[in-house]
């Protein structure tokens, strides 16, 4: 984001996202005065400073974000960045803390001299008390899914599913990018769709054999189950998943191949999820070998926490996807 002219830009994706999905006036209004603050604040401070904005629907909930991600100079001072009147240069002088206000969920991850990421959350639905209509089952889930560079669409896809006390995940990568990456990839989410409630093995199979109609995509399912603490999960290709906490990490191995394509037996796996662990799954758009140099960050909100590892290990080539879940902290 280079210019203030690209502020324009994701203010008007933002009011379209807003429309398409039913946001009334008030709620798009406050979501242009975020996007102008984070944007204003790009332009004025940030290296190399990106605007993700984008909805998600998980169950009846309906949100759209705002993900800022920056490559410095960071925030030495946080709170005082938030308090009223710190005004983010060029802005209309109301600042991070009019951002903090005017959403329904937001988190900062700030590291002097390397960067920050801001997250900013607005639901559709609310309470008679205010309160934001979240998604329910006891998860909470964050992703970041972005295009090729070039591309208007991207050829990966994702969803999550709960129920049961259980969340079931897939990330599906067609086979190279672009809009025919993405029909494979929409097809492998219908499948997903259609197959509710399905064990990842049995998914999987189903996505080989409607995916044969497609060039293909790289699938991997897993069923997290926070009673019984384990993760079953089966996949083909280079879409990987990991359990990560601040004192575990360990990589859900899939088998080689390609849905729709070829694509040996289904080997359907399981592993434990321990209590404070997360679950990462990521398309082949981010490095398959990255590490976190600052564990905390799996504290955060779950999309922050998806924008962090896009952040730090994008190839920057490919469409990339992250998608995290969490036992919901509520």
């Amino acid at each position: 984001m280079g210019d203030r002219s690209r502020v324009g830009e994701a203010r008007r994706a933002a009011a379209e996202l807003a429309g398409r999905h039913g946001f009334d006036a008030i709620q798009s209004g406050r979501l242009a005065v975020a996007v102008n603050e984070l944007g204003n604040n790009l332009v004025g401070h940030a290296r190399g400073g990106r605007l993700l904005v984008g909805a998600c629907q998980l169950g009846d909930a309906i949100a759209i974000e705002l993900i800022s991600i920056d490559d410095g100079p960071g925030m030495a001072d946080l709170q005082a960045c938030l308090r009223d009147g710190y005004s983010t240069g060029g802005s209309a002088g109301q600042g991070l803390g009019a951002v903090s206000r005017l959403a329904d969920d937001f988190d900062v991850y700030t590291r002097p001299g390397q960067g920050t990421l801001i997250l900013a959350r607005f639901y559709r639905e609310h309470d008679a008390n205010g309160a934001p209509r979240r998604a329910g089952a006891g998860f909470d889930v964050g992703a970041v899914c972005v295009a090729a560079p070039g591309e208007t669409v991207s050829g990966d896809g994702w969803n999550v599913a709960m129920h049961d006390n259980r969340a079931d995940v897939v990330v599906a990568d067609g086979l190279g990018h672009g809009p025919d990456a993405a029909e494979a990839a929409a097809v492998a989410l219908a499948v997903f769709a259609q197959a509710r409630g399905s064990h990842p093995g049995r998914y999987l199979e189903l996505a080989h054999g409607a995916l044969r109609t497609t060039r293909g995509a790289a699938v991997t399912a897993a069923r997290a189950d926070a009673g019984a603490q384990r993760i079953r999960y089966a996949g083909a290709g280079n879409v990987m998943a990991r359990v990560m906490s601040g004192i575990d990490d360990r990589t859900l191995l899939v088998q080689n191949g390609t849905a729709g394509l070829q694509m040996r037996a289904v080997q359907e796996q399981e592993v434990e999820w321990p209590p404070h662990a997360l679950l990462i799954v990521h398309s082949d758009g981010i490095q398959s070998r990255w590490r976190l140099d600052d564990p905390a960050v799996l504290q955060r909100d779950p999309s922050l926490v998806a924008a962090f590892v896009f952040w730090k290990f994008c190839r920057g080539r490919d469409d990339a996807t992250v998608v995290v879940v969490r036992r919901a902290q509520r």
